[in-house]
């Protein structure tokens, strides 16, 4: 097997020994086949990531561990890096930890990982419970700054969140279905849609929706669907089931993705959808707006927040200055088919 970089960067890359990858590279076996595909993916990812970025400068290790549905994990890695040659003279490489699904002990695991191999930061969207937060303090401990994306850790030693102000969000989504479904008080039912109710982010969207119906659409009253994990599979039957149960549900504000999955289980069951609000220009939501299917995305900078999260960690490890005062969260952008924004690839 040939390839261009030294055995010790591929290993660095795969977070294994230098032994180890010198037994997989010449195809000598004894190797778990689980590290083996490590060992190739850090091949794979330095090959990408050699054609964006030189590697002149100060050199930075990042892992990215995300637990959320492939098709939003693939825009975050593509933004992730379309923004590294903007990072100059600065050379960030970047380790990726993607699932669509990991129970609690196997994000636990992976960050303990992670803390043994050394890193220089990491980036992490996972679900906000006290295992996951504890691992978050020990690295943080040693050394190892943590940012997460798009759903928080409060209660951690994080050193800061990037992404929109979610609540925020779920109270523009409030807006915009009250606004749609018009002004005759008729009482309606809307199916809210979660991946999963351990993301700090959805629950804030969650409560940020919750309280702006009460307070001015109270004719509106929510039914709510929750660990379809944003999988159109599971997420498609858990709306079903609702469909059946509900016969009043008029519009639909998903906060976990599975749109498409959504789109058609009210087709299936001949229902009518008046507003429908996802969050995200996934491959998926461009094309469902694009059809008309869904009426509004709202959306933020992945490219600006990749930045952002790149530029913590370089502070936290002394590259950059301090800031002045906290970042703003990323701005909350409604997308509708008439304003789409130029997209990395997706247009």
């Amino acid at each position: 097997m040939t390839h261009p970089f030294p055995v010790k960067v591929v290993a660095l890359q795969a977070g294994v020994s230098v032994a180890t990858v010198d037994r997989v590279i010449k195809q000598r076996g004894g190797v778990h086949a689980n590290t083996v595909r490590r060992v190739m993916q850090a091949l794979d990812e330095l090959a990408r990531q050699s054609t964006q970025v030189g590697l002149s400068g100060r050199k930075f290790m990042l892992d990215v561990l995300m637990v959320a549905p492939r098709r939003f994990t693939d825009a975050v890695r593509a933004a992730l890096e379309a923004e590294l040659p903007s990072l100059h003279p600065a050379v960030l490489r970047s380790r990726f930890h993607l699932h669509e699904t990991l129970e609690v002990d196997g994000i636990v695991d992976l960050l303990e990982r992670i803390r043994r191999n050394g890193s220089h930061g990491v980036l992490l969207k996972a679900p906000d419970l006290p295992p996951v937060a504890e691992a978050v303090n020990r690295l943080a401990a040693a050394g190892i700054p943590v940012v997460t994306l798009v759903t928080d850790l409060p209660a951690s030693a994080r050193r800061s969140y990037v992404g929109m102000d979610n609540r925020a969000a779920g109270e523009t989504a409030a807006y915009l279905v009250g606004q749609w479904l018009g002004s005759v008080k008729k009482k309606r039912q809307v199916l809210v849609t979660l991946s999963s109710n351990r993301f700090h982010g959805e629950e804030e969207r969650e409560i940020g929706f919750r309280r702006a119906l009460r307070e001015r659409h109270r004719h509106l009253s929510i039914v709510e669907v929750s660990e379809g994990h944003g999988i159109d599979g599971a997420t498609g039957a858990l709306v079903r089931q609702a469909l059946a149960g509900h016969p009043d549900i008029a519009a639909v504000y998903s906060i976990g993705g599975g749109n498409a999955a959504i789109v058609q289980a009210f087709a299936k069951a001949g229902r009518p959808c008046q507003v429908f609000i996802g969050h995200d220009l996934d491959a998926d939501n461009l094309a469902l707006l694009k059809s008309g299917a869904i009426h509004a995305v709202l959306h933020h900078d992945l490219g600006q927040d990749m930045r952002r999260a790149c530029q913590e960690i370089l502070r936290a490890q002394g590259a950059l200055p301090a800031l002045a005062q906290p970042a703003c969260l990323s701005a909350i952008q409604i997308v509708t088919p008439w304003n789409l924004p130029a997209l990395n690839g997706l247009n």
